[in-house]
């Protein structure tokens, strides 16, 4: 049956290929019904490679009758969506930009090559905000991309095809990438679990840059045990990428198993004081309140600390990210690769009115915002007193962090202050939206690892979530109370949040 079949999480798909109840190319084709039938309504994918998705399960298939796929990773053979920010040999790859709309990458991303050794078929490139730039998935170059929970509602940003994806059962996994929040705010927006590594924990080879210093590739799933064995095969040092720790993969399965046996017995969890409180959503609090007494009855000990400058983090954020942004994007000029637009027969035509006309008509409002304000913080006169200063900042955002771990194992906060808004709600308040981020920023400022999971339904019936952050390479602390918690929560409301989504889109796929 299609709809039980992919309603089961990723270890579960894995477990019945291994068993010989299901092939590889079962999955897929399960996951590319649900597509056709959601995609009118969910809009969560930009390119569907289902003729690649089908080759690649046949050859795994055909490995595991040879029995070929011993030392495989667990999840292989099971299909995963890619974020339309990493590149895909073959595939169109367009960072949801007119500039790079029909782009064929010759290469793949480093996880890329990673997913495709644990015999992993690609489903399809999902939607984002242009250039992974937004909160809302609104600034797509293609279109929005709606919450499952409420069409009528973003699914949060950038990442919102991929946690939309996987919220809407069209992929059991994902790939995004996290700058600022784009993979935990949709997380906490769309009921799934998203994950923002180390920065360097995970390759960004392939990754096409918005923020080099903040951004990060990481796991979309619906259970903290799918994201755990997905970063294990994604993460690890890569020589081509310059900020590649040289570091093993850390045993995240084991610690999100070990957190399953709702034993929190000598653990400190910190409850940050200046994430909550005035400003969020008092059905977020709501369940994040819940959700920290589910944490103390298992045995953890929990104690607030101070982090005093995280209230400036998301000003230092928004002057850092738009210069790394300006930097990054003035490769997109018309010369190399991606569109080209020639001036009006009237206009001189030189080198620097095709960039100019290149750009404008390639680049969303947005993109241009940001690039406006990057250029600006980095120009003459201007670098030391808002480029330096913001990197000031900074540093004493991690030195806060370095003090809060000295008394407690892993950090937690509400993960965005509010549930889903409505599509046009913050499109006309740039500042209201970038708001949205002002939780998930610290943890890329600082590099430390974070991820969200649900905590719930909100008052008004859409998903909720909780963040907990670890220190620097130590991405295992925090998946042991997260699978603590998701567990504790399931028994609570009878089951994974998800069960509460209705999906008219997967009526009838079985007749």
């Amino acid at each position: 049956m299609t709809d039980e079949l992919v309603k089961l999480s990723a270890a579960q798909m894995a477990a019945k290929i291994k068993s010989g109840e299901v092939s590889s190319r079962e999955l897929v084709e399960a996951h590319l019904k649900v597509i056709e039938a959601a995609e009118p309504s969910i809009q969560a994918f930009l390119q569907v490679s289902a003729d690649e998705a089908r080759a690649q399960a046949d050859a795994f298939d055909e490995k595991t009758a040879k029995g070929q796929t011993e030392g495989l990773p667990e999840l292989a053979g099971v299909p995963i969506a890619i974020k339309d920010m990493i590149v895909t040999k073959g595939i169109v790859t367009t960072a949801a930009s007119k500039i790079l709309e029909g782009w064929v990458p010759p290469y793949d991303a480093t996880v890329i090559e990673k997913l495709k050794a644990a015999g992993m078929p690609l489903l399809g490139k999902t939607n984002l905000d242009e250039f992974a730039q937004g909160s809302s998935t609104e600034h797509s170059a293609f279109g929005p991309t709606h919450n499952p929970w409420d069409t009528d509602r973003v699914p949060g940003g950038s990442g919102g095809g991929s946690a939309s994806a996987v919220s809407a059962f069209e992929a059991p996994l994902a790939l995004g990438t996290d700058t600022g929040g784009s993979i935990r705010q949709p997380g906490a927006l769309t009921g799934t679990v998203g994950v923002k590594p180390t920065y360097g924990g995970v390759s960004r080879f392939g990754a096409i840059a918005m923020a080099s210093s903040l951004d990060q590739i990481g796991p979309v799933s619906r259970t903290v045990l799918d994201s755990a064995l997905l970063q294990e095969i994604i993460g690890g040092h890569d020589r081509r990428d310059s900020t590649s720790i040289p570091a093993p993969v850390r045993p995240m399965a084991a610690a999100a198993r070990e957190g399953m046996k709702r034993d929190l017995k000598g653990m400190r969890i910190g409850l940050v004081k200046e994430l909550g409180g005035e400003g969020f959503q008092p059905g977020v609090q709501t369940r994040f309140n819940e959700s920290v007494k589910l944490l103390e009855e298992m045995g953890a000990e929990i104690v607030e600390v101070s982090c005093p400058h995280f209230p400036y983090s998301l000003g230092a954020y928004y002057i850092i990210m738009p210069s790394e942004v300006s930097s990054n994007l003035a490769r997109y000029d018309g010369m190399r690769y991606g569109l080209r637009v020639m001036p009006p027969a009237d206009v001189p035509q030189t080198a620097a009115n095709m960039m100019a006309y290149t750009r404008e008509a390639g680049f969303g409002d947005e993109v241009k915002r940001r690039i406006i304000l990057g250029t600006y913080a980095l120009s003459a006169g201007y670098y030391d007193a808002w480029y330096g200063s913001a990197q000031k900042v900074r540093t004493l955002i991690i030195q806060d962090f370095n003090k809060a771990f000295e008394q407690a194992d892993v950090l937690i906060s509400p993960t965005s202050p509010s549930t889903a808004f409505k599509f046009g709600e913050k499109m006309d308040d740039p500042l209201a939206m970038y708001m949205n981020d002002i939780a998930t920023i610290p943890a890329n400022l600082a590099g430390t690892p974070a991820m969200s999971i649900p905590s719930g339904l909100s008052d008004d019936g859409l998903p909720a979530g909780i963040q907990f952050i670890a220190p620097q390479q130590r991405d295992e602390v925090m998946y042991k109370p997260a699978a603590a918690l998701e567990a504790a929560l399931n028994e609570q409301w009878g089951g994974p949040i998800w069960q509460s989504l209705k999906t008219p889109w997967l009526d009838g796929l079985n007749k």
